[in-house]
């Protein structure tokens, strides 16, 4: 397969719009600016292109949404990447940063916004500096501002750096952020399609999908949706982190073996170790075994298996560690990350840790597991965002794929902090006196 959002993704000076120009950058947004919006929106819809930044639904459905009123319309680049174990956009910020641009332009003339923001999260301070060095090359090149290219669309691009939450990540966190107010979620309907930024009708995708934009236009979208498998076209990026030898990011077609990827990309863990879990889409998707490692990685095998692709960050967890240890420091994160906004979350997700805390030093008992897998249910479906979600679904997953660990991890540490006999289990009828 040839590489479409990593082709010679480390050429040096790539990120400098001479070089990006010499590749054939821009000659997408000149072909895109002849041709009616109308014909633009049916390329991406034929491209089968899902979003990549964890709900997957189609980018060309979603930009059909926008209704072609002449009002003020908006084009949100998420950069927010803050899913622990994602680092894909990243590396396309920095070093391909005309691409991104290129594809906001041409999604932005699509649906007739004239305003655009890439909001960035706060701590990616080299990737922001190389954005701007780039929209300000691009803006002088005349493909920013007003009348691009003679084409008589204008479209304005505005970087901003958050503060550094989780919950911007989240679309409509991330605007109630961009419009300076405290980044928290909003009720949905209505959607940010309808009514987003400013309350003008808005278009928000992640990086990696803005950035795949120019080569549907200049490959064809009917061309593009040949790449991969039946609904889950294209190329993907993958985070692939934890217990390999070759951690990195990897440009695959989706339909590829996980098998393949864990050990034949990034090398497996090291000799002598195991897969003890693996997380295929960030640390907010639930766990798979070793024995899912021929599952193929799609969205709907993924969700076939009970978990998601989700942003395409696949952690590896090997026998050398603790899922006692890896649920509480995942529910500590997600505990430490909720905006507090809707009582599931908020109460959720620090009732989670305080008792995988118990299980930690022994104090709990395996009814302690039945509550705590209780709660996540109880969380699942009933907050506002996917916040809460995100930490139900993993923890949920390990205790009940990983139970008999847990009990013994309880028995071991009773034991070693002298804390006596566990009590009875859940299954016997507790004793209670009056």
């Amino acid at each position: 397969m040839s590489a479409i959002l990593f082709d010679r993704i480390d050429e040096p000076g790539l990120n400098d719009i001479a070089t990006y120009e010499r590749r054939g950058g821009y000659e997408a947004l000149r072909k895109a600016l002849a041709q009616p919006r109308e014909g633009l929106l049916e390329e991406l819809k034929a491209s089968g292109l899902r979003g990549r930044g964890g709900a997957g639904f189609p980018l060309g459905m979603k930009a059909s949404f926008i209704p072609g009123a002449d009002i003020d319309k908006y084009l949100v680049c998420n950069a927010d990447e803050s899913e622990p174990g994602t680092f894909k956009d990243r590396e396309l910020m920095q070093k391909n940063p005309h691409m991104l641009i290129e594809g906001m332009i041409i999604a932005a003339f699509t649906v007739g916004a004239n305003r655009s923001f890439i909001y960035i999260r706060g701590e990616y301070v080299l990737q922001a500096d190389v954005l701007e060095q780039a929209i300000a090359q691009a803006k002088a090149a005349g493909f920013l501002g007003e009348n691009i290219l003679d084409s008589g669309f204008s479209l304005d691009l505005v970087l901003h750096r958050g503060a550094g939450a989780y919950i911007c990540g989240e679309e409509t966190g991330l605007l109630d952020s961009l419009e300076g107010k405290r980044g928290n979620p909003r009720l949905k309907p209505p959607f940010p399609a309808n009514q987003g930024l400013f309350q003008g009708p808005t278009l928000i995708n992640n990086v990696e999908t803005l950035a795949t934009i120019p080569a549907i236009i200049r490959m064809g979208g009917s061309e593009y949706a040949k790449l991969g498998i039946e609904n889950s076209a294209g190329t993907k990026l993958v985070s692939v982190s934890g217990n390999v030898q070759r951690p990195g990011n990897y440009e695959i077609e989706l339909g590829m073996s996980s098998r393949d990827i864990i050990f034949g990309l990034a090398g497996g863990p090291d000799e002598g170790r195991e897969v003890k879990f693996w997380f295929p889409g960030g640390s907010s998707s639930p766990v798979l075994t070793a024995a899912d490692l021929d599952i193929t990685y799609d969205f709907d095998a993924m969700a076939k298996a009970g978990t998601m692709l989700g942003s395409g960050a696949i952690i590896v967890v090997d026998d050398s560690n603790s899922v006692v240890d890896v649920a509480l420091t995942l529910a500590s994160f997600y505990k430490h990350e909720s905006c507090g906004k809707c009582t599931p979350c908020r109460e959720g997700t620090n009732w989670t840790v305080k008792m995988l805390q118990r299980v930690q030093s022994g104090e709990a008992t395996p009814m302690d597991l039945d509550i705590i897998a209780s709660v996540q249910e109880q969380i699942i479906g009933n907050c506002l965002c996917v916040l809460g979600d995100a930490m139900a679904m993993p923890v949920g997953s390990l205790v009940a794929k990983f139970r008999p660990e847990f009990e013994s991890h309880i028995e071991a540490a009773r034991e070693r902090n002298g804390l006596g006999l566990t009590p009875p289990p859940a299954s016997e009828e507790p004793v209670l006196s009056l």
